[in-house]
């Protein structure tokens, strides 16, 4: 086995194994940080499938913006680190069968589909690709949804600062 699929196999397990600590783990920040290592591993899985703009807007976006937002509000929270979900034996039993009922049809499928494997890709980074698009041939529908995230951008500002007046005056 070569070590690209040893790096596949191990970052797969890595992200299921993370992501088995955020469904059973009852303390938030854990479970929380048990995210960041979930979504690090489906970052890497973009990587092994030559999606590196994917990829790195996994990273920033997901891992970069959205979780420390979370870790944030869960780590400012007063005692959420010591709280506990209560209940955690409601429902077991009904979720197990769901999810023994679809890991049968997703392993059926698997063993049933005739899978092709196709080794004539080129390794050339996608960004390119995409940096052509957006300046040559949609480059109208990108500018046009910049003015659009402007606009609403100018909105936020002018509805916030007329809450702010309302409260002071």
């Amino acid at each position: 086995m070569s070590l690209a699929v040893v790096l596949f196999y191990a970052f797969a397990i890595f992200t299921v194994v993370s992501a088995a600590g955020v469904a059973f783990s009852p303390n938030v920040v854990y479970s929380a940080f048990a995210l960041m290592g979930t979504l690090l591993g489906v970052a890497a899985m973009y990587v092994f499938l030559a999606a590196d703009f994917v990829a790195m807007a996994q990273v920033l976006v997901y891992i970069g913006g959205i979780l420390v937002l979370m870790l944030f509000a869960v780590m400012l929270t007063h005692r959420i680190a010591t709280a506990n979900i209560s209940n955690r034996s409601v429902g077991r039993v009904p979720a197990l069968l769901i999810v023994s009922g679809v890991g049968l049809i997703m392993g059926r499928a698997i063993y049933r589909t005739n899978w092709v494997l196709g080794t004539d890709l080129p390794d050339a980074p996608s960004t390119y690709a995409i940096g052509t698009g957006f300046l040559g041939t949609y480059v109208l529908p990108f500018e046009l949804a910049s003015f659009v995230l402007l606009a609403v951008l100018v909105g936020a500002v002018a509805i916030s600062r007329k809450e702010l007046r309302d409260a002071q005056g």
